[in-house]
């Protein structure tokens, strides 16, 4: 297996091999880590994989500028705090998100650009919470026709039961920690959708956007 070691930061090992493994490389999780660090690490990891785009999520405005500025070919995605260096993939499948309203826009946006990276096409469809029924009831075929579905939902986190209820698409429901005291950072629409009646729908954790967005796409890829 190989481990590139990354100067300047001492302790980080990356796993260029992973791409080799699962058919996508190592990604950067940036909380927690420097701007200094964040662009060494894209620059290895796009380095060891120069034909594909790796990614960065999670990043502090002082990252994404150091990025901008070391890396002048990286993209910026502003509302999923994320960048991403190479060219994206050829889209196999496709991979819809369905957000529940603006609030939960950074955990979609994370979510989209995750399953682009991993190479699924993605369709959005925002602003479909369950206070106003009529608009995800009005969007059911188009919901029906992807390959796998994102739904990113705070609050009480109906909405996943919703769309479970209404298609027969491999479902992936998001908690975001949206909502007032009683939602409890996101752990009551945690629960609620732990505890969906309707069939089929896995769950990821709070305002994990990326972790839904892998899954969806390699979905999306195997269908496709």
């Amino acid at each position: 297996m190989n481990h590139q070691p990354v100067s300047d930061l001492g302790y980080a090992l990356l796993d260029t091999d992973r791409a080799a493994r699962t058919g996508d490389p190592e990604v950067v999780y940036g909380a927690g880590k420097s701007p200094a660090q964040v662009v060494e690490i894209l620059r290895t990891l796009h380095a060891a994989h120069p034909e594909r785009a790796v990614l960065a999520t999670r990043l502090t405005t002082e990252a994404v500028e150091a990025v901008t500025t070391e890396l002048p070919d990286a993209e910026v995605d502003d509302v999923a705090r994320a960048v991403t260096l190479g060219p994206l993939p050829s889209a196999q499948g496709t991979v819809t998100i369905v957000s529940a309203g603006t609030s939960d826009a950074p955990v979609a946006a994370e979510a989209a650009l995750t399953a682009r990276v991993y190479g699924a096409g993605v369709r959005l469809v925002n602003d479909v919470g369950v206070a106003g029924l009529h608009r995800v009831l009005a969007r059911r075929e188009e919901l029906a026709s992807a390959n796998c579905l994102i739904v990113v939902a705070g609050m009480e986190g109906a909405l996943p039961s919703v769309v479970g209820g209404l298609t027969g698409v491999p479902l992936v429901a998001v908690p975001t920690s949206v909502g007032y005291g009683a939602s409890f950072g996101g752990v009551a629409a945690l629960l609620g959708m732990l505890n969906s009646c309707a069939p089929g729908v896995t769950v990821v954790n709070i305002d994990n956007g990326f972790g839904a967005g892998v899954f969806a796409a390699r979905v999306a890829r195997a269908a496709r």
